[in-house]
């Protein structure tokens, strides 16, 4: 069955750009097209996308409202976030809005294709090194250090000693296998770990577990964090 998607772009260029290379594979199907976040929510209810690929700066009604909205309606639908580094701040709002991740516009055509199959697949973290350098550079936008104590969060007390490790590591965009190296597990059980993660927090998927992580003190980037090399994960992508 083909991954349906849907393009939501106000630049009529950028959609067919997108289109060539996603009907390029017998796997991917685009379903429709949206010119600004109005359209996008309506699209999305009347054709039950499984991917929604987001731009951000749209007339009418923005990516972030319209994620928000879309996410409301069908909580099932994935939405990547198309962003350049000029609208970081924007991609971070949608991310806490529930988007998946993010893609920047002069992805190379793989990084697109490979993009929408991981987030179609549940693997929400699309290019850690862009959620890297976007927390570290919103870091002064996030809440205050001197709020009250992360490790007194409610939902925190319901991890297991080896799942706030897990958290941690998903947190510093480490992908299953090498979460299972780090902590001497199997992929496996890294997954299981992930699934109760997600369902005792009550977050959507990887991206807000990093999200989660960062807001609530639990991790904090280094200084180098926003230049760090792409790990082996990201290299294969």
């Amino acid at each position: 069955m083909s991954i349906r998607i849907l393009l939501v772009d106000d630049q009529e260029l950028m959609r067919m750009g997108f289109r060539m290379v996603i009907e390029s594979q017998t796997d991917l199907a685009i379903v429709g097209e949206a010119a600004n976040g109005c359209q996008a929510i309506a699209a999305a209810a009347r054709l039950r996308p499984d991917i929604v690929l987001m731009d951000v700066r749209m007339p009418e009604l923005d990516g972030i409202e319209a994620t928000k909205q879309i996410i409301a309606a069908d909580d099932r639908v994935q939405i990547i976030i198309l962003t350049t580094f000029d609208l970081d701040e924007y991609a971070y709002a949608a991310l806490r809005a529930g988007a998946s991740g993010f893609l920047l516009k002069d992805a190379e055509p793989a990084e697109l294709l490979a993009a929408i199959r991981a987030v179609a697949s549940g693997d929400a973290v699309i290019a850690p090194s862009v959620t890297r350098r976007l927390l570290v550079r919103f870091l002064p936008h996030l809440p205050d250090p001197a709020a009250p104590d992360p490790a007194a969060h409610p939902a925190l007390q319901r991890l297991t000693a080896r799942e706030r490790e897990v958290l941690g590591e998903v947190a510093r965009s480490h992908s299953n296998a090498e979460i299972a190296e780090r902590l001497v597990l199997s992929e496996a059980t890294v997954k299981t770990h992930v699934g109760r993660i997600l369902a005792k927090l009550s977050l959507r998927d990887r991206v807000q577990i990093v999200v989660f992580a960062y807001e609530h003190r639990l991790v904090v980037p280094s200084p180098q964090a926003a230049g760090a090399e792409p790990s082996a994960a990201e290299r294969g992508r």
